[in-house]
């Protein structure tokens, strides 16, 4: 597993120069730009994800984990008691799903509003 973790930002153009510039991130996609909603960032083995702030209120984190099999992973998971009836309306809580932007995915999230996104990427 890989964790990169999701970091909230209310100015996402100031967030992207801040860690480019002074952090020596670079920006992982070329067609990226500072107007984006989520922005991928790496420095060596270093990855993280950037996210424009949708309310103040909301509350807990999020963090990616690259899997290596994320079906067999939630699986596992349900097995082992992972309950997603709390979130019927959420496909992506309810099992994997292939996403637009090139990674199969499912989510769990905890009591507090953390959540742990697993994702593989798509290979064609």
């Amino acid at each position: 597993m890989k964790l990169i973790p999701l970091f909230k930002c209310r100015d996402m153009p100031e967030a992207v120069t801040f860690y480019t510039r002074i952090l020596d991130f670079s920006v992982k996609y070329p067609q990226a730009t500072a107007n984006d909603w989520v922005i991928d960032l790496v420095n060596g083995v270093a990855e993280l994800q950037l996210t424009v702030l949708e309310s103040d209120t909301l509350f807990g984190s999020v963090a990616n984990i690259r899997v290596l099999d994320v079906d067999a992973l939630f699986q596992y998971y349900v097995a082992r008691g992972l309950d997603t009836s709390s979130k019927e309306n959420s496909p992506v809580h309810q099992g994997p799903i292939d996403q637009s932007w090139g990674t199969r995915e499912f989510y769990v999230t905890d009591s507090d509003g953390n959540t742990l996104r697993f994702c593989q990427p798509i290979t064609t």
